[in-house]
C-alpha cells in the first residue's frame, strides 16, 4: 500500500464510527430475539455518536440554528440477533441527496457477520421555521468523502400513503416521547409491530422495514393506523395523524418465518 493509499484509508477509518452493543433483556421479546424497535434505537445513537464524533452533532450544528431529524431508513436483517449476543455497529455520512444527508449502518455480530445493512436520509431542519437547510462551512466534505462507500446500494425507500385496510386508533402517551417534545422514531414501528398477533411474532421476525418519517406527533395526539396486506409476507402502513390531519408517518414492514432468516 502506497502511502496516498495509506493516508485514503486513514482518513475514510477516521469518518467510520464504530459503537459496541449487547443486546440485553429490556432489548428483546418474548422470544429472546432483538425487537425491531430496539434495533433502530441501537442505529439512531450509533448515528448519534457519530455526528458527535464528526463535530456535527446536536450541539454544533444548533450554532447554526439547525437539529437534526430522521426523514427516511431502510433496513435489511439477514440475521437475528438474541439475548446475550454483542458485537458492534459501524456507521458513517455517505453522500447528500439534494437536501437529504445519507447515512448507511452495518451491524456484526461477535464473529463479525453482518448482521444487519441499513440506509437512511437526515434533515438538517432550522430551529424556528422547520423547514430543512444545508450545514455550512467546513463540516458537509465529511457527508460526501465516503459516497462509494455502501451498506445498501438502494436510497432509503420513499414510501406512498395506503388507501385501504384494517384501522386502529391510539393516543401517544408520556414514554412514546423524545427530548424534542415529540414521538420518538423507534416508536413507530413498535406500533406497526403490535398490530400483529403473538402467534405471528412467534412465527415470524421482519426481514426488511422501511420508514418515513413526514410530520411529528405531539403528546396526546390520535393518530389513526390503517395496515395494508400486500401478500403474506409484505405489509403497508400510514399513521394518520387525526389531531392535525396530516399524515405523521409511512411504514412498510417484511417478514419471513423466523427460522428463514438466519440461512
Amino acid at each position: 500500500m502506497n502511502r496516498e493509499t495509506e493516508q485514503s484509508k486513514k482518513k475514510s477509518d477516521n469518518l467510520i464510527c464504530r459503537m459496541p452493543y449487547k443486546v440485553n433483556s429490556s432489548n428483546t421479546d418474548m422470544n429472546r430475539r432483538l425487537r425491531a424497535g430496539a434495533l433502530t434505537d441501537l442505529l439512531i445513537q450509533a448515528a448519534i455518536n457519530s455526528a458527535d464524533q464528526l463535530h456535527a452533532g446536536f450541539n454544533q450544528i444548533r450554532e447554526q440554528h439547525l437539529f437534526w431529524v430522521l426523514s427516511r431508513i431502510t433496513v435489511e436483517i439477514h440475521k437475528i440477533l438474541h439475548w446475550y449476543q454483542c458485537g458492534e455497529v459501524e456507521t458513517w455520512p455517505k453522500n447528500i441527496e439534494k437536501i437529504i444527508y445519507l447515512r448507511d449502518f452495518l451491524v456484526k455480530d461477535e464473529k463479525q457477520d453482518i448482521a444487519v445493512r441499513a440506509t437512511s436520509g437526515w434533515l438538517a431542519l432550522d430551529t424556528d421555521t422547520k423547514r430543512p437547510q444545508t450545514i455550512k462551512g467546513d463540516l458537509p466534505h465529511v457527508f460526501t468523502t465516503l459516497k462509494d462507500i455502501h451498506a445498501l446500494q438502494i436510497l432509503p425507500e420513499k414510501l406512498i400513503p395506503v388507501k385501504e385496510g384494517e384501522i386502529s386508533e391510539l393516543i401517544s402517551t408520556y414514554f412514546d416521547i423524545d427530548l424534542n417534545g415529540h414521538v420518538t422514531a423507534s416508536r413507530y414501528l413498535d406500533w406497526m409491530m403490535d398490530t400483529f398477533t403473538v402467534e405471528f411474532h412467534r412465527n415470524h421476525y421482519p426481514r426488511l422495514f422501511s420508514i418515513n418519517y413526514l410530520n411529528e406527533t405531539w403528546i396526546h395526539e390520535r393518530v389513526q393506523l390503517t395496515k395494508t396486506v400486500i401478500n403474506d409476507d409484505t405489509f403497508l402502513f400510514e399513521g394518520f395523524n387525526l389531531n392535525r390531519n396530516i399524515i405523521a408517518f409511512l411504514g412498510k414492514i417484511v417478514f419471513k418465518p423466523d427460522k428463514a432468516i438466519n440461512k
